[in-house]
C-alpha cells in the first residue's frame, strides 16, 4: 500500500502529491521551489514563520474524555477541549488538505526501542517536514518497511480555526488527544509547536511505564559517565551540553529508565540569538546544509545570517540533526547519570554560581524550576522578574508535576547521582549593575562537578537559601564562588536575596501534597 493509499484509508482524500519520507536534499529542493525559504551562506535553509515566532501557549489544549479526565493536571497550562469539537476541527482540517500536496515523515519519538513511540507527521510545508525529519528519530530502511504509527501529527499553518465555531482561543490551535493519539496544529508555523507536542506525548505516556521524562540535555564523558542539564530557555542548557570534551546525547528532552538515559529526539533545536563561532563553536558549525534557521535576518546579497538582529524576533532558532555535532552519540543513549545539574540564569545576582544539593533540595528546586526574565525583554518589565516553571518544563507536563518529581527523586536515590545547581546569570549585582557570569567559569564548574572534584572540597552553607557553596573550585577564583562577596553593597545583597527567597516560598505554596521534608528544604530567611 502506498502512502497516499494509507492516508486515504485514514480519511485524507483527493490529496495532490504525497511526498513520502523524502531525504533532506529533496525536501530542501521542494521548499526552495515553493518559495518557503532561501539558502543561507552556510547552506542552511532560512525561513520565516510569520505572525507566530514562538510557542502560543494560550492556543494549546488537551482533549478531555474518560481517559484523560483523572490523569491530566488541568489548569492554565493543560486547558480542556471537548472531544466532539476536536473531531469537527479534524474533519475541517482534512477538507482543507484536499487538492494540496503533503509531505509525510514516519519516525520515532525516543531512541530506546523499548520505549519509543512511532509517529507519522503530515505537513503542508516542505520546510517543516525537513525540520521534523531532522529533529525526530529516523527509521532504518528495515524499520520503514514495516512502520505502523501510534501517533499522528498533522500541521497545516495555512488552515485557520474559527474560534466561535471551533471553540479555540484564536485562529491558531495546538490540540493534543492522548486517547486517539493525535496532534492537530493549525495557523502557527513555528516549528517548535511540533517538537514540544511530541515531547508532551512522551511526558504523558512514559510515567505509566516507569520512565522519568525530563526537559534536560545530556552528554557523556570519556569515562562513560552521563550528565544531565536541566534548565529553562536562556540558562545555557544547549550551550553547556555541547562540550567539545564530551559527547552529546541530546540537547533538550530525555527519558531515564532502568537501562539509563535515552534521547527523545534525533536532532537539536537551539536558540541562536547572539550566536557566535567564538562563544558556541559546535552550534555555529552545525548550521549547514540540512539545518533550518527560523526568523533570522540575512544580508540580501551575501546571505550571511545576522544573529544579533532581533528585528523579526528575539527567538531566533535553528534545528539540525545531532550528527552535525562532532562526536555526538548517534544512538542517543547513555548509562545511569553520575551528575545532575540544574541551571538558572538568576538576574537578581544572589544565587551561588555553583552549589551542591541534597536529595530534598534537589526535589525542591526541581519543583520550583526557577530562572528570571530580564528588564527590557518584555514590555512592562523594568526590573528582573522571577519565573518558576515546575520541573523546568511545566508547559509540557500533562500530568501533575508531583508524579515527575517522585520519579526523579526515586532515580536519584536508586542510582546515587550527585546534584548541583549552577547560576549562569549575574554576579556582583543584579542585571544592570553586575555582570553575566563568565562562560569560562561556568564551564570550569561543570567540569569540576562532572569529574568529582567538588565532592571532597570544603563547603559553607548560605544562610538564606541553605545551599552548600564550595569554597574552592578548579580554574575559578575563590571570590567568585560566594555571591555576597561579589557585591559592593552587602546590605543591598541581603535585601535582594531575602526578596528572591520570599518569591520562592510564595511560589512553593501552590504545590499541594508535597512532603514536609521537601518543603523545608527551600530558603530559610523569609518574612
Amino acid at each position: 500500500m502506498t502512502m497516499k493509499e494509507k492516508l486515504a484509508a485514514a480519511g485524507y482524500i483527493n490529496l495532490g502529491e504525497v511526498y513520502d519520507n523524502l531525504p533532506p536534499v529533496q525536501l530542501v529542493e521542494q521548499a526552495l521551489s515553493r518559495g518557503e525559504g532561501v539558502l543561507s551562506s552556510t547552506g542552511a535553509l532560512a525561513v520565516e514563520t510569520g505572525k507566530y515566532t514562538g510557542r502560543s501557549p494560550e492556543d494549546r489544549f488537551v482533549v478531555e474524555d474518560d481517559t484523560t479526565r483523572d490523569t491530566v493536571d488541568w489548569g492554565k497550562i493543560n486547558k480542556p477541549f471537548p472531544a466532539d469539537k476536536f473531531e469537527a476541527i479534524k474533519s475541517r482540517q482534512k477538507a482543507y488538505l484536499e487538492g494540496k500536496d503533503v509531505f509525510v515523515f514516519d519516525g520515532y519519538i525516543g531512541a530506546d526501542p523499548t520505549y519509543r513511540i512511532p509517529v507519522r507527521v503530515i505537513n503542508e510545508y516542505a520546510w517543516q517536514n525537513l525540520f521534523i525529519h531532522q529533529l525526530l528519530r529516523r527509521p532504518t530502511a528495515e524499520e520503514a518497511a514495516t512502520f505502523e504509527p501510534e501517533v499522528t501529527l498533522v500541521c497545516t499553518p495555512g488552515f485557520k480555526a474559527i474560534p466561535e465555531l471551533d471553540g479555540t482561543n484564536s485562529e491558531a490551535f495546538i490540540l493534543l488527544n492522548f486517547t486517539s493519539k493525535e496532534i492537530l496544529i493549525g495557523a502557527a508555523a513555528y516549528a517548535g509547536e511540533m517538537k514540544k507536542s511530541c515531547f508532551s506525548f512522551m511526558n504523558y505516556f512514559m510515567p505509566e511505564r516507569g520512565v522519568c521524562p525530563m526537559h534536560c540535555s545530556a552528554n557523556i564523558g570519556e569515562d562513560g559517565k552521563t550528565a544531565l542539564f536541566f534548565g529553562l530557555s536562556g540558562t545555557g542548557k544547549t550551550t553547556l551540553s555541547a562540550d567539545p570534551d564530551r559527547q552529546l546525547i541530546g540537547d533538550d528532552e530525555h527519558g531515564w529508565s532502568e537501562e539509563g538515559v535515552f534521547n527523545f529526539e534525533g536532532g537539536c533545536y537551539a536558540k541562536a540569538i547572539k550566536l557566535s563561532k567564538e562563544g558556541e563553536p559546535q552550534i555555529w558549525d552545525a548550521i549547514k546544509f540540512g539545518a533550518v534557521i527560523e526568523n533570522v535576518v540575512m544580508d540580501p546579497e551575501t546571505r550571511v545570517a545576522d544573529y544579533d538582529d532581533d528585528s523579526l524576533t528575539e527567538n531566533i532558532r535553528t534545528g539540525y540533526p545531532v550528527e552535525h555535532i562532532p562526536g555526538a552519540v548517534l544512538e542517543g543513549r547513555g548509562g545511569q547519570p553520575a551528575a545532575i545539574i540544574f541551571l538558572t540564569a538568576d538576574a537578581f545576582g544572589v544565587l551561588p554560581p555553583v552549589s551542591r544539593l541534597d536529595r530534598n533540595q534537589a526535589s525542591y528546586y526541581y519543583l520550583s524550576g526557577y530562572t528570571s526574565k530580564l528588564a527590557g525583554t518584555e514590555r512592562g518589565i523594568t526590573e528582573p522578574q522571577a519565573t518558576f516553571s515546575a520541573g523546568f518544563g511545566a508547559p509540557f507536563l500533562p500530568r501533575a508535576v508531583g508524579e515527575y518529581a517522585a520519579l526523579l527523586r526515586e532515580n536519584i536515590s536508586k542510582y546515587g547521582a550527585e546534584v548541583y545547581m549552577l547560576n549562569t546569570g549575574w554576579t556582583g549585582g543584579p542585571y544592570g549593575v553586575g555582570s553575566r557570569m563568565k562562560l569560562a567559569y561556568t564551564r570550569a564548574m561543570v567540569t569540576a562537578a562532572l569529574n568529582g572534584e567538588l565532592k571532597n572540597v570544603e563547603y559553607e552553607v548560605d544562610p538564606i537559601f541553605g545551599l552548600s557553596i564550595p569554597k574552592t573550585c578548579p580554574n575559578v577564583p575563590d571570590e567568585v564562588l560566594n555571591p555576597r562577596a561579589t557585591w559592593e553593597d552587602k546590605a543591598a545583597y541581603d535585601e535582594t536575596a531575602r526578596k528572591l527567597a520570599q518569591l520562592f516560598a510564595e511560589n512553593f505554596k501552590t504545590y499541594n501534597g508535597v512532603e514536609e521534608e521537601i518543603a523545608a528544604a527551600g530558603p530559610k530567611a523569609v518574612k
